[in-house]
């Protein structure tokens, strides 16, 4: 058997019976492993238990922090690198020897893993969507995830939803991809893009409308991968069209198409998901973030209470 290296695993988790079970098959090597479980009503935490690892409930108050940055502040890590990985990610034995001879380096305190994304059984390797760096291996006590100002608004889960971690020190990347596959159907990838697209109108709102950023990644176009993007969000969310827009990055300018049918459907499905994001940004603007509001209401002619758009 392969020896354990000292990295403490952290899960987040909610009703990922589907996910669980390969998730923490491709973990074995981790010294140390914590699913941090929010209330899960199916058999996740059977599944987590039965392989031995650490189960935490989080309650979610409504405010910050969320899940992971609750799990940096509170948990009781005996490793001094944590590497964050979702249910529906895999962390493949290659990733593991890199990984074990990463943090060994002191000259860097975190390092980016590359996601490989899988969609209906086929990697979606064009598109804009390789490489796809996340921060996930770092010195726990150096990083934290941004505060985006977006844990009031509801139906967003509680858990960080594409935040990133601020981290004090040197950054490098890792060769070797991590695997993102979720083995749930299509109406959970419906289901979690619905509250990703409350979260992304949110982020939108704040762009236009100026809110500090301080305490964030912060937008540079001359920054790391991750900055860069950022600092495209903020010329995106002035554009218009969206929508038609994202269909033609992602399937046309970025080759999307090359990935068959499976890029085809990804790249509707983000169009439909960038429309989304625009008609709930439309009502945080226009209507005070809720459906039919009125300002003024005012008597009809034979008595019935009219509304007044906003």
């Amino acid at each position: 058997m392969s020896s354990k290296i000292p990295v403490s695993v952290l899960i987040p988790a909610k009703n990922e019976q589907a996910n669980l079970p390969a998730c923490l098959a491709s973990l074995s090597r981790a010294d140390e492993i914590f699913v941090v479980d929010s209330q899960s009503t199916d058999n996740s935490i059977e599944i987590a238990k039965s392989h031995g690892v650490n189960v935490v409930q989080f309650n979610f108050n409504g405010r910050w922090p969320k899940k992971k940055n609750w799990s940096l502040d509170n948990l009781p890590f005996r490793n001094e690198w944590v590497l964050i990985v979702d249910c529906d990610e895999r962390i493949p034995p290659e990733l593991w020897e890199e990984i074990d001879q990463a943090i060994q380096n002191k000259e860097y305190t975190g390092y980016y893993l590359n996601r490989r994304v899988f969609f209906l059984g086929k990697w979606i390797r064009y598109g804009g969507k390789y490489p796809d760096w996340n921060l996930r291996l770092f010195q726990h006590k150096k990083g934290r995830y941004e505060n985006l100002h977006t844990e009031d608004i509801p139906n967003t889960g509680d858990n960080e939803v594409h935040e990133h971690v601020i981290l004090q020190g040197k950054v490098g990347y890792l060769k070797n991809d991590m695997l993102h596959e979720d083995f749930r159907d299509l109406y959970h990838w419906l289901e979690r893009h619905n509250r990703y697209s409350n979260w992304e109108a949110s982020v939108y709102f704040n762009i236009l409308t100026g809110k500090d950023d301080s305490g964030t990644i912060g937008a540079n176009l001359f920054g790391d991968a991750v900055q860069r993007k950022r600092f495209l969000k903020k010329v995106w969310v002035h554009l218009p069209f969206k929508p038609i827009l994202r269909f033609v990055l992602f399937y046309i300018i970025q080759r999307g198409f090359l990935d068959g049918k499976a890029g085809y459907i990804y790249a509707r499905l983000l169009s439909q998901y960038e429309y989304q994001i625009g008609v709930k940004l439309y009502e945080l603007r226009n209507c005070g973030g809720h459906l039919n509001t009125a300002t003024t209401p005012k008597e009809g002619a034979e008595g019935e209470l009219l509304t007044i758009d906003s």
